[in-house]
C-alpha cells in the first residue's frame, strides 16, 4: 500500500471494516488462504498488508507451529490486529521496503493487498528479498467486478446515488489488479517461478444489504472519495436503502471470485 493510499485510512475505520465487512467479504478467503499456506508447513511466515489480521488470526490457527510476522502500512490497522491476534508479531512496515534480514522468512503471505503496491515488480522484489531459499509467496487478489456479488451492488448503488459520477476507488484499486496475465507478468519480472494461478469463488454472507453498504462506505477508502462529494451521513443512509433495494431485506449473501497465486523465487 502506498502513503497515499495510507493516507485514506483514519482510526476510527478499521473497526467498521472489521465489523461489517470481516466475515462477510474476507474472511471466506482467508481460511481458504491459511490452509494453503499450512500445506507448505513454513517455520516463519510474514504476512503482509493485514489490515486487521483476518488472514492472521487463520494463519496461527491453521499453521499453530509457525512463527506469524504480520506488517500493515497504516499503525491503526497494527493496533487492532495485535489486540486481535497476539499470538502474531505485529508491527507497521512497507512491503517495498521492509525492516527485515534477508532470507529471514519460509513463507510471505498477502490477502487482497497486491493491488495496492505501487510499483508492484519492485514490491516483488523486496519480498524475495526477504525469503529463505526454497521459500514461496502465496497471495490473492479480486477478480474482476463483475464476478463479485457485494462489489458489484456497491458500484450499481453508487450509480443511483451519483449518476454520472461513479467513484472509481472499487473498480479501479481492489479490482484493478484482476489479470492473471498482468500478475504473473510482474512477479516474472522480479524473478519469480509462477508455480500457480487458480481462480477460486467463494460465497460471503452478510446480516444485511444495508450492514455491507456501512461496512464499504465508513470502513474502506471510498469512504475518502465520498466524503470528496459531500455529507457521508447522508450518503451511506442513501447507499444502505439502494444496497437494501439491490440485494434484498434480511441476511443476505454473495458469490466472490478471487485468483490465487503461488510463487517463488529464483
Amino acid at each position: 500500500m502506498t502513503e497515499a493510499a495510507d493516507s485514506r485510512w483514519v482510526d476510527s475505520m478499521p473497526d467498521v471494516y472489521d465489523r461489517y465487512l470481516g466475515d462477510a467479504v474476507f474472511r471466506p478467503f482467508a481460511r481458504d488462504l491459511a490452509r494453503r499456506a499450512a500445506r507448505l508447513r513454513p517455520a516463519r511466515v510474514l504476512e503482509i498488508a493485514a489490515g486487521t489480521g483476518i488472514v492472521t488470526a487463520e494463519l496461527v490457527a491453521a499453521a499453530p507451529s509457525a512463527e506469524v510476522t504480520a506488517t500493515d502500512l497504516n499503525p491503526a490497522m497494527v493496533a487492532t490486529g495485535a489486540r486481535r491476534v497476539p499470538q502474531a508479531r505485529w508491527e507497521p512496515a512497507d512491503a517495498s521496503d521492509l525492516p527485515f534480514s534477508d532470507d529471514s522468512f519460509d513463507l510471505v503471505v498477502c490477502q487482497f493487498g497486491v493491488m495496492f503496491l505501487p510499483d508492484k515488480p519492485r514490491a516483488y522484489r523486496e519480498l524475495a528479498r526477504v525469503l529463505a531459499p526454497g521459500g514461496s509467496l502465496l497471495v490473492n487478489t479480486w477478480d474482476r467486478i463483475g464476478t463479485h456479488g457485494f462489489d458489484r451492488a456497491v458500484v450499481e448503488a453508487l450509480g443511483r446515488v451519483f449518476p454520472g459520477d461513479v467513484p472509481p476507488f472499487l473498480t479501479k484499486v481492489p479490482h484493478g489488479y484482476a489479470d492473471p496475465d498482468v500478475v504473473c507478468g510482474h512477479l516474472r519480472e522480479a524473478g519469480y517461478v509462477v508455480d500457480l494461478v487458480e481462480t477460486v469463488t467463494l460465497e460471503g454472507h452478510a446480516v444485511s444489504a444495508a450492514d455491507v453498504a456501512t461496512g464499504f462506505c465508513t470502513g474502506t477508502p471510498l469512504r475518502g472519495e465520498l466524503l470528496a462529494r459531500g455529507d457521508l451521513d447522508a450518503t451511506t443512509r442513501l447507499m444502505r436503502t439502494e444496497m437494501t433495494a439491490l440485494l434484498g431485506h434480511g441476511p443476505v449473501s454473495a458469490r466472490m471470485s478471487a485468483l490465487v497465486v503461488l510463487a517463488h523465487p529464483v
